[in-house]
This record gives C-alpha cells, sequence and structure tokens, in this order.
C-alpha cells in the first residue's frame, strides 16, 4: 500500500507538470503574431535608421572565454583547496557584474545550447569558436572539479543566490517530482532549436530583462517572482528550470574531484544540513532501509519492467502533440492562416502575410516548406517524448535505489559547490578526529 501510494504520488504528479509546462512554453510561442520584417510598401514613407551596437570584437570575445575558464578555476581552488565560501561570493558577485550586467547575460552557457543544436541540423547555420567553447568549457569543467560553473561563473546563479534569506527545506517527493521539468524543457529547447523554430532558453531568459534594463512587461514580472520565489525555495530556477543544469548534472557526477565537506573524518554534528539551502546533502543511510532492500527489489524490478511502457508512451503523446507544437514554426503558421482564412489576403495590416505576397513566393512553396517543417516535428517530438518518458521512468526507479553512505555527503549531481556547508563544518584540516561523534538516532535518507 504504501508503494501503490508512493507511486500515485510521484508518477502521476509529473504528466500534469509536462502539461502544465507544454502549456505555458509553447503556448505563447504558437500563439505569436507579426514573426517576419516589415515589407517595403511603395508608399513613400522611409522607415528611420535603427541604431544597431557595434558587434563585439574577435579580442573581446576571447576576453570573455579567458574569465570564463579564469573564474571556474578559481571557483574549484576555493572549494576544493581553500575552501573559502567568501571566496566564492566574492566570484560570483564578479560573475554577476561582469558576465550579467555589464556583458548583457550573452553570450551565456545556458542559451549557447540552443546554437549547438542548431548548427548540427542545419548545415548552413555555424557557430563562433567562442559560443563553442561557452557551452563546452563548463560541462569540461564540471567532469574534474563538480558544477563549480554553477556556484561561481553563472550569473543567472549568482543573481538568485544573492536573495536568499530564509530557505525552507522541501520534501522529497516534491523536489523528485519537480526536478522533471528541467529535462521538459531541454527536450522542448533542442526540438524548437534543431527546427529552426525559437530559442525558447533565450526568449524566455527571466533574468536577461533585468541584466539589461530593458525587459518586456510580463518578462520583468516573470524575473521578479523567481527573485522573490529565491527569498524562501533557493535558486528556484536552477533547482527546477534550467535546462544546461541537466548536462552539468549528468557530466558532475561522474567528476575526478569534488567538493567535500569535510577536510577529515566527519563527526556527524549535522550543521552541514542546515546550511545547505538546495538540499543537496546525502544523509547516511539508515539501516531501516538497508533491511528493508528486499522489498526495495520488488519495487526496483516493477519500475525497471515498466521503463519500456514510459518511454513508448511518452513517445506517443509526442506524436500526437506534433502538429500543435509545429505551429509555433512561423511557415506553419502562416500556412494555416492562409488555408483556413484566405481573406486575410486582403487585410492590409496583417504584416505577416503581406509580407509573403510582396516576396513573390506562390502558396504551393510555402505549403511544401510547411510540410517539410511538420515531418521535422514528428520525428522529433516522438523523439522529444520518449526522452521524457524515460526521465520519468529513471526518476520512479530512483526513488527505490540508494547509496550506502556513512557520513553526510554532497549530492554530486545535485551540489552547485557554492561552499556552505564548508564554512559551517567544525572539523579542521589540522586536527585529526580521534573520537567521531554518533548520534543516537539516524536521520532517513
Amino acid at each position: 500500500m504504501v508503494g501503490l501510494k508512493h507511486f500515485f504520488k510521484v508518477g502521476w504528479s509529473v504528466p500534469v507538470l509536462m502539461l502544465v509546462l507544454v502549456l505555458a512554453v509553447a503556448g505563447p510561442v504558437a500563439g505569436q503574431m507579426q514573426r517576419f520584417p516589415k515589407p517595403e510598401f511603395e508608399s513613400g514613407y522611409e522607415q528611420p535608421d535603427t541604431v544597431t551596437p557595434e558587434p563585439r570584437s574577435t579580442a573581446m570575445e576571447w576576453l570573455d572565454v579567458t574569465l570564463l575558464v579564469a573564474v571556474m578555476g578559481a571557483g574549484a581552488w576555493m572549494v576544493l583547496r581553500k575552501r573559502s565560501r567568501q571566496g566564492v561570493l566574492w566570484l560570483s558577485l564578479f560573475t554577476l557584474l561582469y558576465f550579467g550586467f555589464y556583458r548583457d547575460g550573452c553570450i551565456c552557457a545556458v542559451g549557447s545550447l540552443q546554437n549547438v543544436v542548431l548548427s548540427f541540423a542545419d548545415p548552413t547555420y555555424t557557430i563562433s569558436v567562442t559560443v563553442l567553447l561557452f557551452f563546452l568549457l563548463p560541462l569540461i569543467f564540471s567532469l574534474f572539479f563538480g558544477r563549480v560553473f554553477c556556484g561561481s561563473a553563472c550569473p543567472l546563479g549568482a543573481i538568485q543566490d544573492l536573495v536568499i534569506i530564509r530557505p525552507l527545506s522541501m520534501p522529497a517527493w516534491l523536489r523528485h517530482t519537480l526536478g522533471i521539468i528541467p529535462y521538459i524543457y531541454l527536450a522542448l529547447a533542442v526540438l524548437f532549436a534543431a527546427t529552426g523554430t525559437d530559442f525558447l532558453i533565450c526568449r524566455y531568459d527571466p533574468f536577461v530583462g533585468i541584466f539589461r534594463m530593458d525587459a518586456p512587461h510580463l518578462m520583468a514580472i516573470l524575473g521578479i517572482a523567481f527573485l522573490l520565489m529565491g527569498l524562501f525555495i533557493a535558486r528556484p530556477y536552477c533547482r527546477f528550470l534550467c535546462p544546461y543544469g541537466v548536462l552539468l548534472k549528468w557530466t558532475s557526477k561522474v567528476s575526478k574531484w569534488h567538493m567535500t565537506i569535510t577536510p577529515a573524518e566527519c563527526i556527524r554534528c549535522k550543521l552541514c544540513t542546515t546550511s545547505c539551502p538546495f538540499d543537496a546533502i546525502d544523509y547516511p543511510t539508515d539501516p531501516k532501509v538497508i533491511k528493508g532492500s528486499r522489498e526495495g527489489a520488488r519495487k526496483f524490478l516493477l519500475y525497471a519492467v515498466l521503463i519500456p511502457v514510459w518511454v513508448a508512451a511518452g513517445g506517443f503523446v509526442g506524436y500526437k502533440s506534433h502538429t500543435w507544437l509545429s505551429k509555433a514554426h512561423p511557415e506553419v503558421y502562416l500556412a494555416e492562416l492562409l488555408i483556413t482564412r484566405p481573406e486575410v489576403k486582403n487585410d492590409p495590416d496583417n504584416i505577416d502575410v503581406q509580407t509573403f505576397l510582396s516576396s513573390g513566393k506562390t502558396m504551393e512553396q510555402l505549403v511544401e516548406e510547411a510540410t517539410l517543417v511538420r515531418a521535422k516535428f514528428r520525428t522529433g517530438s516522438t523523439l522529444a517524448g520518449a526522452f521524457i518518458g524515460l526521465v520519468i521512468a529513471l526518476t520512479l526507479l530512483g526513488q527505490v535505489t540508494f547509496r550506502r553512505n556513512s557520513d553526510y555527503v554532497p549530492n554530486r549531481g545535485d551540489c552547485f559547490s557554492c561552499g556552505r556547508c564548508q564554512d559551517y563544518c567544525p572539523v579542521d584540516r589540522k586536527m585529526p578526529v580521534t573520537t567521531p561523534v554518533i548520534p543516537t538516532k539516524t536521520i532517513q535518507s
């Protein structure tokens, strides 16, 4: 009965979150209007010259890459050798000022994911070496040192880190359920970028408008909402939305060196558990869990058998959604508009339609292009749905698997390498502990 209750609590809440996110992200994009540049009408009107900022020089782009490497390297040194939370804090403050406000939040490693995807999907699209390095370097660093990019070099994380006042600990089942959302966001971002539809991560970045001081009304509200939420739920965007964090989580789990809480033998004072606002510390394994491993084995077998079912179900949902999702693409949107409402051809105020009519392209060509785009969405949506189904299945499977920990240790995938727990640890590296204090009651993991 407990296992069934747990299944409904975690398992059935995930599809609901999936639906909510799809409606929230794809809906507004699909409903966009006036997508194309303004046409040239022979009315005698001359459009004023727009002021376009000068492109950033190659030397300055390489300066950005150099500073990124320097900040991540210093962050790794701070948490692995120096064990200084204050040092990490100063690095994140520099990151916020330079990569956030001075560089307007662009280019960032989070958004570069879409450039890399589009370069693979579209042979005519190329990206610079510096953009590619912004995508790869944080992942490479995480393979060796954990998520030092998140703790020291990400402006999106830095601005949230500074507003943490009274963080609340969330139930494990809720954290795991909300943890599905970044995977859904990642799948949608990859799908939209690969089809040339939109860069969702950049369009719906809640903080870039704050960095540039020119956020649209809706995005300004979203950014402020995330910061207000961050007062009590530490780093909500990083933990429950960031798609790039998914990749960092994968690579950090196999990192060669990783931040440790204590420099010597753990005395189990539990101070680190109250210092971490991200619930990223794994507790010592409860003996009751080990004794009940036979029941856990049955659950593990059941969830493992259901993996293909979840994958197939996700792929089916994705396949059924491809028609609706493809409407976000401008070609599909315009083709459907002209087919269902041919009278809009006579509407001089519809810039999208007038741009198409003035381009000389025939309706047959537009429909053919829209058909090709929809075919890409059919394949991509099916794969994205299957991926989300696999993530849900593995999340459920993860609820019945555990590592046997003898001490309090940072979770390699969830830890942001911020160094807070190190500041709270009373163990001195120079003072070896001879008699560890063992609590009478072990807290469940």
